[in-house]
């Protein structure tokens, strides 16, 4: 079943329900907040304050970050790039089965996103709500030239409590420790003890997020880094949208191509970053 509803500002959003599971979808930024597998604790993590208001991001769930990762080097030009604050076009929806529902969300380039980023584009969004949550973000050049992308589907993961979790599949891996700049290589599995922002480089393997009573499995295609990120006390008092000691139940794994993994696409052609999360 799928359900058109607005919040009582009028923010519109989707509300996805099969035999598997359930989700919400804002239409601003194609913004899932919400997945549920039935009889199962929400997999994504939302704040209790957040804004569901027009032009700001939502804080949770999974905020699609393009067409850049991160601070532009023009530093008056949205974190994160515009993706997840822009109005989408909900194009269509695929009752598969009882179990699996896909739908399918577009942008494409305006007068307001060439001011911002002068490259005409086409993004679209599929995401599939069923007993495995499947999102692929499939950018297309329709430009004359060539451009370069970095992007992230930026997942908050709804933890037990953070000193529960480990993340598996990154030893040895790469990264670059985003508090430092300081370009380092994993030893073991990650824990949390303090504030952390990485991103990882040569990623070929799943993630494994293990939290007390059960394990999250991440798997991306046409991907090579990940992100991890926990903005632990002090950051999370000075963030927006934040209630305090919210970083102790959510961490970040972030399905990405960033930095070294930036993206160059050519005119009319495509490139499309997949994360499966089970």
């Amino acid at each position: 079943m799928i359900t058109h509803k607005k919040f009582s500002n009028g923010f519109v959003y989707i509300e996805i329900e099969n035999s598997s599971a359930k989700a919400k979808i804002a239409l601003q930024g194609a913004h899932l907040f919400e997945y549920k597998r039935v009889c199962e604790e929400d997999i994504l993590w939302l704040s209790e304050i957040s804004d569901f208001e027009k032009d700001k991001a939502i804080r949770g769930g999974v905020p699609i970050c393009w067409p850049w990762f991160g601070f532009n080097e023009d530093k008056n030009l949205p974190q994160h790039g515009f993706a997840r604050t822009s109005m989408w076009e909900f194009v269509s929806s695929d009752e598969v089965s009882k179990g699996e529902t896909t739908l399918l969300f577009r942008l494409v380039h305006s007068k307001q996103t060439l001011k911002i980023w002068n490259y005409k584009f086409e993004l679209e969004l599929k995401i599939t709500i069923a007993k495995e949550l499947k999102m692929e973000l499939k950018t297309t050049n329709m430009d004359e030239r060539d451009f370069k992308i970095s992007q992230a589907l930026h997942t908050y993961f709804n933890v037990s409590h953070i000193s529960e979790v480990a993340i598996k599949g990154l030893n040895k891996k790469p990264y670059l420790d985003a508090l430092t700049w300081q370009k380092e290589t994993q030893s073991g599995d990650i824990y949390f003890d303090s504030e952390v922002d990485r991103v990882y480089q040569e990623v070929d393997t799943s993630i494994v997020l293990v939290d007390k009573n059960r394990e999250i499995n991440i798997k991306n295609t046409n991907s090579s880094s990940a992100v991890t990120w926990n903005p632990w006390i002090e950051k999370t008092s000075r963030m927006s949208a934040m209630k305090e000691g919210a970083y102790e139940h959510f961490v970040c794994i972030e399905s990405a191509n960033a930095f070294d993994d930036s993206r160059e696409i050519e005119p009319k052609k495509s490139h499309t970053l997949i994360a499966q999360i089970f």
